[in-house]
């Protein structure tokens, strides 16, 4: 199968079953280690940190414009040093297959 972060997300407007609990951890296993499976396996999440407030607005500012382009948008919580990130499908109540492939995009992006 084709590498997540070189897949591009097609839009869910519902009508599809969220992935199983097993279904998503099958795909988690292909993103960095860190992304972590809710407990009701309905999103993923991770949390980057960064050396200071310039630097977090940075990646959010780069995380933003890769979301925009996939048209597949995050939760955020943003401080001054950190960045969590919480990936869902809104239309399904669950996970889909562009939130992984969106979270291996972000783990693209540059941290310093």
């Amino acid at each position: 199968m084709t590498e997540l972060s070189a897949r591009r997300c097609v839009p869910c407007e519902g009508g599809i079953a969220p992935l199983s609990r097993a279904a998503a951890q099958e795909v988690l296993q292909r993103l960095d280690e860190n992304w972590q499976l809710a407990v009701d396996a309905q999103s993923i999440q991770r949390e980057f940190r960064f050396k200071d407030f310039l630097r977090t607005m940075s990646f959010v500012n780069a995380l933003a414009h890769v979301a925009n382009i996939e048209d597949h948008h995050p939760d955020l919580e943003v401080g001054y040093n950190y960045c969590r990130v919480r990936f869902t499908t809104h239309a399904i109540h669950g996970l889909s297959e562009n939130d992984f492939i969106c979270a291996a995009k972000i783990d693209q992006l540059p941290l310093a």
